[in-house]
């Protein structure tokens, strides 16, 4: 079957982008500018307001969401690079003069953003606009929205002082954090036949890959915290992450990633109708148990598709995806099928990602845990496991041979936690090290010195390598303080 796409239909896109994204800039640059005369009461501002609501609308009806991005001395709305003109001067200038400010690099605006909201962002820049320098006004802007409840603007802070090694652990522990929470209200709110909100949770997914997007190994360092207690729901939240980092380097675009990460976050819902002393046992399951364990699948199909015929719509992805993430590559898995059949993309992707997560996981029955390096070599080489190799390599790309958290012995003596891949694909191999204890074994206090392995001596050799992989129980090491 030949291509869906029209002949034009790009070049009517462009024009639909450039002439909506306009009025969108100018009636933002009308709002800001009439809430900087009048009091927010004033006939004036709240007319302003409606008229970005409006402009907003036409945009976001059709595509879901507005990015509006600034890029050197151009901005673009979803892609599509601003047309710099008379008409429009006063207006982009000073909206890339705010942004520039702030040290916004992207402005993303979410499907049913509110007047309220509109008002209070506003508001909030101009109160700002004159305080300390670029980074902090960008901080107090985000604590700001936060406590203003504005949950459908994201703002992402631009590539250049940006934030610093702190700062992004912050960020990435409140979006995780928030994840989990999102993520144990929806899987309470099924077990106890309440109605789930399911845009809370597509929000919470929407802030986790704008983190993966900006900042991919603050978030990703946090898939090592391990909460036996909460483990259904940061597993989930696990699964999200690693499943949009693997949709980012297949070429995903931002709204796939948002149904992706969406479908990831629920896979395992079906577990809200399994009875909890089954899964919190806290030894190996018997057969009889396995058999109900096993149900999962298709019981959180059929609580997606309750939930699609609800106002919050479900993408249909998310429901074969609950269905199938079991069945295996070469369909020996769970549920049985009746019928040959292919299992789609997302299936495939979430899988890997779901495997990972759960062998990695140290559960209060294992009594010897399996090392990050080790689980993904027995997912690439072993078929028996089911795993769709293009899927498991996307996984090796994203983590290196080394996944994050792995503890390994280098050869200056010094023990160390990887914190991520490293950036050059050449150098999978030598990914970026948290150094935990010095070479005399002496503790380095959290967070840790991290190294980037491919980094040379003067005479050109590598100046540290692994020797070995070992775990943090042998050396008495608690990694998660590492990563907080």
């Amino acid at each position: 079957m030949g291509s869906s796409v029209r002949p034009g239909a790009e070049v009517r896109d462009e024009g639909f982008f450039r002439q909506a994204g306009r009025a969108f800039l100018v009636s933002l640059y009308a709002a800001l500018r009439s809430l900087r005369l009048y009091p927010v009461e004033n006939a004036a501002v709240q007319r302003s307001l409606d008229d970005l609501l409006q402009a907003a609308a036409v945009i976001l009806s059709r595509e879901g969401e507005i990015e509006i991005r600034l890029s050197g001395d151009f901005l673009f709305v979803n892609g599509t690079r601003l047309r710099l003109e008379m008409d429009n001067y006063a207006s982009f200038s000073n909206i890339q003069t705010l942004l520039r400010a702030f040290d916004i690099e992207r402005l993303v605006v979410h499907d049913e953003i509110e007047r309220r909201e509109w008002q209070a962002f506003l508001s909030i820049l101009l109160n700002l606009a004159d305080t300390g320098n670029a980074e902090e006004r960008f901080l107090a802007l985000t604590e700001r929205l936060t406590q203003a409840g504005v949950e459908r603007l994201t703002v992402v802070e631009g590539r250049g002082p940006g934030l610093d090694a702190e700062a992004s652990r912050e960020q990435a522990k409140r979006t995780y954090a928030q994840g989990v929470a999102v993520t144990k209200e929806v899987v309470n709110s099924i077990r106890l036949g309440r109605t789930t909100n399911v845009k809370k949770a597509k929000r919470a997914v929407q802030l986790i890959v704008d983190q993966v997007l900006n900042n991919e190994t603050s978030i990703l360092g946090l898939t090592t915290l391990r909460d036996y207690d909460e483990y259904t729901f940061t597993h989930s939240v696990n699964v999200c992450i690693f499943a949009i980092a693997i949709g980012r380097r297949m070429g995903l675009t931002r709204l796939q990633l948002y149904d992706l990460g969406l479908t990831a976050l629920l896979h395992d819902v079906g577990k809200a109708r399994l009875p909890l002393d089954v899964l919190n046992k806290p030894s190996g399951l018997d057969e009889d148990e396995w058999r109900i364990l096993q149900t999962h699948t298709w019981q959180g199909a059929l609580i997606l598709f309750g939930l699609r015929t609800s106002f919050d719509e479900i993408p249909y992805r998310s429901i074969l995806v609950a269905h199938e993430h079991h069945m295996k590559a070469d369909l020996t898995g769970y549920p049985r099928h009746l019928r040959r059949r292919s299992l789609g993309v997302y299936s495939r992707l979430v899988a890997v990602a779901d495997g990972f997560d759960a062998a990695t996981s140290r559960r209060a029955y294992q009594t010897v845990p399996i090392e990050p390096d080790e689980v993904l070599r027995e997912m690439w080489s072993n078929p028996r496991r089911g795993y769709d190799q293009v899927m498991v390599k996307a996984l090796i790309n994203v983590l290196g041979i080394y996944p994050v958290g792995t503890v390994v012995i280098l050869d200056t003596f010094e023990v160390g936690v990887v914190a991520g891949a490293n950036p050059d694909p050449q150098h999978l191999n030598r990914p970026l090290i948290t150094l935990v204890l010095d070479e005399n074994g002496a503790p380095v206090p959290a967070p840790g010195e991290t190294i980037n392995l491919a980094d040379r001596r003067p005479d050109g050799g590598f100046a540290r390598s692994i020797v070995k992989v070992t775990s943090p129980e042998r050396h008495g090491l608690d990694i998660t303080a590492y990563f907080l």
